[in-house]
């Protein structure tokens, strides 16, 4: 009796979080360092069937470096990175594309299904949602930055949200590869945290979560207590010019300040390593990792 009047009190506490987010589109970002396993992966799917069959609209996007990185090895072919972007050459374009869209996405969308979700698989190429333009990787030479290409690594230049808006209204579950195309019909790789930025912001979605391999914001890098709760965009700008945000966690925070300065309404980095990491931020009053605000 007592685990099941346990059980009787989560879901009161969830309440007021269901009734709240009936009805509201959420972007989730998952994968890189975040797909931790078939396990995880399985938790993560049903943790998003749970937000769907509550009201919500969630989108999918993800990632997908390791696995790219890995099918790259098994072909022979090295990775390079400059700048924390892959160096991508015609045939390295095409290897990710196959990895992310005929690999990934498929297994997510299964995943979803088998959750007794109604889940979509596209890319940007799909109804050419997703306009990419051409993005630059910068060196340090004697001092300066300066620009180098990198070949076809892209960055957002215009979203037609018509595609997953008419999705969401037919009660599917849009899954989303970051794999955008140029005006030319060519082929580009885009950062899956800037695609879920992007998409959060032109959906004007009440939250964009990104799930990645650490807990969220520190006052201290080197003090796991500092852990920041909540920072509002200004000192997330602030913190990023004096160094307390640094390294990996840098482009994390701007892409969620692109999402808020596009519309959305609030971002969330949170651990996805941790079991049910979207129930725990979403529908417990103490949630995890650090919400940013407009």
């Amino acid at each position: 009796m007592q685990a099941a009047q346990t059980k009787a009190a989560i879901l009161v506490e969830a309440l007021p979080y269901i009734r709240e987010f009936a009805g509201k589109t959420i972007v989730v970002k998952y994968g890189g360092n975040a797909m931790g396993g078939a396990d995880l992966t399985d938790q993560v799917m049903a943790d998003i069937a749970l937000m769907k069959f509550v009201g919500i609209r969630p989108v999918l996007v993800h990632g997908g470096g390791p696995d790219i990185s890995a099918q790259l090895e098994r072909l022979g072919k090295k990775s390079e990175f400059i700048g924390g972007l892959r160096v991508t050459d015609a045939e390295t374009a095409a290897i990710a594309e196959m990895v992310l869209v005929g690999k990934i996405n498929r297994a997510l969308v299964d995943g979803l299904n088998r959750q007794g979700v109604r889940a979509v698989g596209l890319s940007g190429k799909d109804a050419h949602f997703l306009r990419a333009e051409k993005q630059s990787g910068t060196i340090n030479e004697n001092g300066q930055r300066r620009p180098v290409d990198i070949g076809y690594v892209g960055r957002v230049a215009h979203i037609d949200t018509s595609l997953i808006t008419d999705l969401l209204a037919r009660d599917y579950v849009p899954v989303v590869a970051p794999v955008g195309y140029g005006s030319a019909g060519e082929t580009f790789n885009i950062n899956a945290d800037t695609v879920a930025a992007e998409l959060a912001g032109a959906l004007a979605a009440e939250k964009l979560l990104l799930l990645t391999n650490v807990e969220g914001i520190y006052r201290d890098i080197n003090d796991p207590s500092s852990l920041v709760s909540s920072i509002s965009a200004a000192d997330a700008r602030a913190w990023i010019q004096d160094g307390t945000i640094a390294g990996g966690m840098i482009p994390k925070v701007e892409a969620c300040l692109t999402a808020l300065a596009g519309g959305a309404r609030k971002a969330h980095i949170i651990d996805g390593r941790l079991a049910h990491a979207i129930i725990l931020e979403l529908y417990t009053s103490a949630g995890i990792g650090t919400q940013l605000e407009p």
